[in-house]
This record gives structure tokens, C-alpha cells and sequence, in this order.
């Protein structure tokens, strides 16, 4: 089967980030099927050192990165650049972090 590059914003259901105290981030991809979710963790692409990567974080730094099949999730924490609320940071809550995740690409079957 045929496969394409696709951007991970367009098979996960949610990509999210969000405050984890005033020290972290937590970064979330929930996606709405098993299937999606198995095809996505057996394709290899979303590791540790992708993540490092992409968050400018060495790899032993990342707090918590791991697949969770009950909720067909992955979740990832990492330290914050900054302190929440300290002079420079720019994403109190979070929120914004999450952007990087979206474009990750994904072999995906064409349909």
C-alpha cells in the first residue's frame, strides 16, 4: 500500500499543550481511533529524540514521554524554557507550544 508524508495535525483529534505548573509543559496527541493511534506509534516517527529535536531539549531532559494505549494518547513533558510568568517567557499557559507536533509527518496509505 501506497503511503504519503502526512502532517500529524491531520490524523491525530486533538494536539494540544498546556501548563504543567510553573515549570513544565505537557504536551499532548490524543487520536480518534486505535487504528490511527497504533499506525501512528508503529511508524517509528514520534520518539524522544524527535521531540528533543524539535523542543531544543536534550533527551534526558524530557520528563515524561510515553504512548498510552488505554486512551490512545501520547504525552510528553518537558521543562519549561522559563519559569511561568518570569521575565522573557512568552506562552504562560502553555498553549501555544504545541505547533511544532502538528507538522510532524507521518507515512500515511493514500486514500
Amino acid at each position: 500500500m501506497a503511503t504519503v508524508p502526512t502532517p500529524l495535525r491531520e490524523i491525530a483529534k486533538v494536539v494540544r499543550s498546556k501548563n504543567a505548573g510553573p515549570f513544565e509543559i505537557t504536551l499532548d496527541i490524543i487520536f480518534k481511533s486505535r487504528e490511527d493511534f497504533e499506525a501512528v506509534k508503529k511508524s517509528g516517527v514520534i520518539t524522544r529524540e524527535l521531540i528533543s529535536e524539535l523542543y531544543n531539549v536534550p533527551t534526558q531532559a524530557i520528563i515524561t514521554f510515553g504512548f498510552f494505549d488505554l486512551v490512545n494518547a501520547v504525552k510528553i513533558t518537558l521543562p519549561r524554557p522559563r519559569a511561568q510568568g518570569a521575565i522573557g517567557e512568552t506562552d504562560m499557559h502553555a498553549a501555544q507550544q504545541h505547533v511544532p507536533l502538528q507538522e510532524i509527518r507521518v507515512p500515511w496509505p493514500v486514500q
